[in-house]
């Protein structure tokens, strides 16, 4: 019951927070002309975007924050790291970005790599906090549990980091959209994370969720400031850390789904037009071949929500 009313008390702390923190936020980083560049192959429609303060995931912090402050264990603090962690390769992608004036940030292979980094350091620090009954874990439903060699799980949970915080990223192109998109996810996990005895997970978990609302108030359409790589970065290396601390990896393409087609979008994208000359979408990744088939920028949003949460309501029924 104390547990409870804690992650109440905590959701609405956040969230207040963030909400009173946007406004100041918005002015300082117009102050510093920290705005956004339109992506050049974006649809035409993107060309108003561009002008519009970024870097907005700074107000993410407030959550992690405060999340560290009302559960102070290894595990809140290990989740922490991996976001704020992301958040600076982000953080430095968005700072490159806006210096360089246009929509090209840190090299890819310079992301990947300090990518990688984070991650590693996360599992390092994540090995010695997981509760044993989800240690080498990396699917658990209906009560079978899968395990896997010590090193396999490190590989996997390398992978899932990497492959969630850029997945997260690909979908963060249209007002609202990866923050709407990962709020169902958040709160499969945080149930997960109740469920298996690993508080920490939840109480991250849930002041990420408040702290994305908060930020929703200045994102929805028409938005008055992006997340950039700052935000997408830190709530795609969390909702992966969630999943590797809680010992479901496995779950993380159905309740991420959305994520997951996103990036994939794009890996077909690349890989049909090098090898056949011919693209599969109008353009990748997916939220973009929607709009360019004549979708508007809300309806898309508004979808895939519906269908992050379809999803995340699918890999919770699994996971049962």
């Amino acid at each position: 019951m104390n547990e409870a009313l804690g992650l109440v008390t905590l959701f609405v702390t956040v969230l207040a927070l963030t909400i009173a923190a946007g406004k100041p936020l918005i002015a300082y980083l117009q102050r510093l002309s920290l705005r956004q560049h339109a992506y050049e192959d974006a649809p035409k429609t993107h060309a108003g975007k561009t002008g519009t303060p970024t870097m907005g995931g700074l107000l993410f912090v407030i959550a992690l924050a405060a999340a560290c402050a009302w559960h102070p264990d290894r595990t809140t603090f290990a989740l922490a790291f991996a976001g704020l962690g992301c958040g600076a390769i982000g953080a430095a992608d968005d700072l490159v970005s806006i210096r360089k004036g246009r929509n090209r940030g840190l090299r890819a292979r310079e992301k990947f790599l300090l990518t990688i980094a984070v991650a590693v350091a996360f599992l390092a620090v994540a090995d010695g906090a997981i509760e044993p009954q989800v240690r080498d874990v990396v699917f658990a439903a209906g009560g079978a549990v899968l395990h896997v060699p010590h090193w396999l799980w490190y590989v996997l949970g390398l992978l899932a980091m990497v492959a969630t915080t850029n997945a997260v990223n690909l979908t963060d192109g249209l007002d609202g959209l990866a923050a709407g998109t990962i709020l169902p996810p958040l709160a499969v996990f945080a149930w997960l994370g109740w469920r298996s005895g690993v508080a920490g997970v939840t109480f991250v978990d849930v002041a990420l969720a408040a702290g994305t609302l908060g930020f929703l108030v200045y994102n929805r359409y028409p938005a008055r400031v992006f997340m950039g790589d700052t935000g997408a970065l830190a709530l795609g290396g969390i909702l992966a850390a969630g999943a590797v601390v809680t010992g479901t990896h496995l779950l993380l393409p159905i309740v991420g789904g959305v994520f997951a087609a996103a990036a994939l979008s794009v890996i077909l994208q690349v890989a049909s037009y090098k090898l056949t000359r011919k693209r599969i979408f109008r353009m990748s990744p997916l939220q973009h071949h929607f709009e360019l088939g004549g979708w508007h920028e809300t309806t898309v949003t508004a979808r895939f929500w519906t269908a992050s949460a379809l999803l995340s309501l699918a890999g919770a029924a699994i996971a049962q």
